[in-house]
């Protein structure tokens, strides 16, 4: 029994079947992402493999590799070495990080929730956070990625605080958790990862193996900060509710340490400056500095004040 004859397609098919535009196309050819099409008098013809190599590419995409980096692993994947275990990884990585399931919600619910008046302002806040998300072709219903999020609002709410309060201050717990996610990544990737993804692309075995540690690891991001958040909370809790029962409140303490949330980059570039046991340190002392500058300039302005408004003997 004769074998299926191969698929050829114009680059005009080829562009409808793989969701890609003709320009598009081209221009992975031209990266070398894609062969070239075979020669036929004065047509190209494409086949499957060029079809498949298309739809590789935009999974990647979608997955959010850079063209740059989808050359290599494809590069990689042509001289011989699978593309599983990779694709492995970034499935693994890209999975869920929680066992929340995202719902709906109407805008009637949504508005019933928030105390009966609608607030246009602070649903455009939330669709801007991501508690909201818009449902294409319905304007009268919400995705809700965390219902366990949009459920806290709805607490602080009932408990009477604004709305637009509310967003401000996911905001800035938004910055200062990606700060803590950053600084696990760097850390599990320093002294777990770099030895799988050392090289690039990873081999199969070196891909796969991180993702079984990813899967293993997962949960100790937020089990570590579910349990240093409750001891915060029960420090701080503590504290604050001395301060407002005692009278007067206790007296500041000078040797007091407070958290401050510094970009990572700022960090790293510390780090290759003295080292991460000197960071803490260098930080402090850059900041003390900086406070005295200031201090002497405040005191030279005000000095040069003073003389330019005395009278003249």
């Amino acid at each position: 029994m004769a074998g299926r004859p191969a698929a050829e397609y114009r680059i005009e098919d080829l562009a409808h079947l793989s969701g890609a535009t003709v320009r598009t196309i081209r221009a992975y050819q031209d990266r070398g992402l894609l062969p070239r099409p075979e020669r036929r008098g004065r047509s190209n013809v494409y086949g499957d493999a060029h079809l498949a190599r298309l739809r590789q590419i935009a999974d990647l995409l979608d997955r959010g590799y850079t063209l740059a980096s989808i050359k290599e692993l494809l590069e990689a994947w042509d001289a011989g070495r699978g593309l599983g275990g990779v694709l492995g990884l970034v499935a693994e990585v890209n999975g869920p990080w929680t066992d929340e399931q995202a719902d709906r919600i109407t805008r009637a619910e949504l508005d019933a929730t928030f105390g009966g008046t609608p607030d246009e302002r602070a649903v455009q806040e939330a669709v801007e956070l991501g508690v909201l998300e818009r449902v294409p072709g319905r304007d009268d219903e919400f995705l809700v990625p965390s219902p366990q999020e949009l459920a806290v609002a709805a607490e602080l709410y009932t408990a009477g605080v604004p709305l637009l309060a509310i967003a401000g201050h996911l905001r800035e717990l938004r910055a200062q958790v990606e700060h803590i996610a950053a600084r696990f990544l760097e850390f599990t990737t320093e002294h777990v990862f770099a030895r799988y993804l050392g090289h690039r692309p990873p081999t199969d075995e070196d891909a796969a193996e991180a993702a079984s540690l990813v899967r293993r690891l997962r949960p100790l991001a937020q089990q570590t900060v579910d349990a240093e958040l409750a001891r915060a909370m029960r420090i701080f809790a503590t504290r604050h509710l001395q301060q407002h029962l005692t009278p007067g409140g206790p007296p500041a303490r000078d040797d007091e340490h407070r958290a401050v949330v510094l970009p990572a980059a700022t960090v790293q570039a510390v780090h290759g400056l003295v080292g991460a046991a000197n960071a803490p340190a260098f930080i402090a002392a850059a900041a003390e500095r900086e406070v005295q500058a200031r201090t002497l300039d405040a005191l030279t302005a005000r000095a040069r004040e003073a003389a330019e408004g005395a009278p003249s003997p």
